[in-house]
């Protein structure tokens, strides 16, 4: 016990040092501390990969595997090792950074209130509002907002004595969660789908990712809400109206957070050059420090904020390690990957310049998803193809477009994919599995929005 005890707190400081590290190195500070990612991430790894399940030290497994015939055939190789510690550091720190937010939050009575309000709607709004608000939570709690939407709506609908209507609401509810949080991915400046598509993809920058990210965004609400409204269950009986505890008032902090949220990202990126990515890590994690304070505010605010940092850093960061090893194992295998499958590849597959534009940016839409279905983490797929993408301007689009197709593919992966944390946490809530919830629930969903999105894709690729 005292072991594990030990070894989540150095998991704990190390990923603390890591996020430091790569913050300095967004915004062009101590450049000289940089050669130390990498061994820090070989330090971290194995601390958090000793107490995950099997399923996580499999991909543990898969990197070192890799690297081994990586260093057999390349001789390049210690630089593309060094490049995919380097991904898997700035990963690490992503979601340090946004997990500071998510901690606060937990302990928020006012975001507590605003998610009890968006579940108790009445039925006729209440996709629509946990679609809108379910997006807001998205931004603030990432991950967290699932769990917290999702406790809230499943406690709401088993108030409800009647089975059949019991059932129906809970499906609804949770698929518009769901659905709400995967609108998100891809325009939220907060979301990995985000950060990994203009990392991977030269030229690119969020501000210019937004305003399309935002019209994808549109597309996969709006399809959600009109499938649930045109293909509303009939009832055997009538269900009994209830007006919900609170006013939209309730709104009101969590729509004050975001709009400091979103002016800051915004002001920050037209001010500095740092990339969304530098601003996020630095941005989240002072307004969760401000955001404690005023919790506290009455009550020794300081001595408190010290109190809950430490608990972060030393107990709750290390609790999020089967995420930690999941997502970072994905970056580096796709990050190490790609050098020792692309040349393979490019020799065995189809010549890239050969094929059709249009046929590759729609490409990407469906890719992502298709290999969700077997396992494949966003990240890991992204990582993966994206050396073997061709140049933006031999495909003769903006780089965006290929950004903007990336996150579209992305967030069908998150609806439809049944090994995505997003199918586990709503199969979970619901009692079912992920298979059915990404296949079942969403899996018309997810072909109607996939052929949107493609055209979407091309309207702006090649139209706009």
């Amino acid at each position: 016990m005292e072991l594990r005890s030990l070894a989540d707190k150095l998991s704990g400081l190390l990923l603390c040092l890591i996020t430091v590290l790569v913050i300095c190195n967004e915004w062009g500070l101590a450049e000289w501390t940089q050669p130390l990612k990498p061994l820090l991430v070989l330090a971290l790894v194995p601390l958090l990969a000793a107490q995950v399940r099997l399923s996580r030290k499999a991909f543990v497994a898969v990197a070192v595997l890799i690297s081994i015939a990586l260093a057999a055939t390349n001789s390049d190789w210690l630089d593309i090792v060094v490049n995919g510690l380097v991904t898997s550091a700035f990963i690490g720190a992503f979601f340090t950074a946004l997990s500071t937010l998510r901690n606060v939050a937990a302990t928020s009575p006012a975001i507590q209130r605003a998610g009890t309000f968006l579940a108790g709607q009445r039925p006729g709004r209440r996709y629509a509002a946990l679609t809108v608000g379910g997006q807001a939570f998205a931004l603030l709690l990432n991950y967290g907002a699932l769990q917290l939407l999702g406790a809230l709506a499943t406690a709401n609908a088993k108030l409800e004595p009647n089975i059949e209507i019991r059932e129906h609401r809970i499906r609804r509810m949770l698929l518009a969660i769901q659905r709400a949080f995967v609108s998100t991915l891809p325009w939220s400046p907060l979301s990995f789908a985000m950060a990994i598509s203009i990392s991977v993809i030269p030229g690119t920058n969020w501000s210019q990712a937004m305003i399309p990210g935002l019209v994808s965004s549109l597309i996969l609400a709006g399809i959600g809400w009109a499938l649930d409204t045109i293909f509303k269950p009939r009832l055997a009986v009538a269900p009994v109206r209830a007006e919900p505890q609170g006013t939209w008032a309730t709104m009101l902090p969590l729509v004050a957070l975001l709009a400091i949220l979103v002016v800051g990202v915004v002001s920050l990126t037209q001010l500095t050059s740092v990339r969304i990515v530098g601003i996020v890590a630095v941005l989240v994690p002072c307004i969760a420090f401000v955001w404690i304070l005023i919790q506290h505010w009455s009550d020794a605010p300081f001595a408190n904020a010290a109190y809950r940092i430490r608990d972060f850093v030393l107990t709750e960061l290390p609790s999020y390690r089967g995420e930690l090893v999941l997502l970072m194992m994905a970056g580096y295998i796709g990050t190490v990957g790609s050098q020792l499958i692309g040349p393979l590849m490019l020799k065995a597959g189809p010549d890239m310049s050969l094929l059709q534009p249009w046929l590759i940016l729609v490409s990407f839409v469906w890719i992502i998803p298709l290999a969700g279905q077997l396992g494949m983490n966003p990240i890991l797929a992204v990582t993966l193809i994206a050396p073997l993408i061709p140049e933006a301007a031999s495909l003769g689009v903006e780089p965006t477009a290929i950004v903007v197709a990336l996150t579209a593919g992305w967030a069908l992966s998150g609806a439809s994919s049944p090994f995505t944390a997003t199918t586990l946490l709503i199969g979970h809530f619901a009692g079912i599995s992920p298979l059915r919830v990404g296949l079942v629930w969403n899996g018309v969903y997810s072909l109607i929005c996939g052929i949107a999105l493609s055209l979407w894709v091309l309207i702006y690729a090649f139209a706009l």
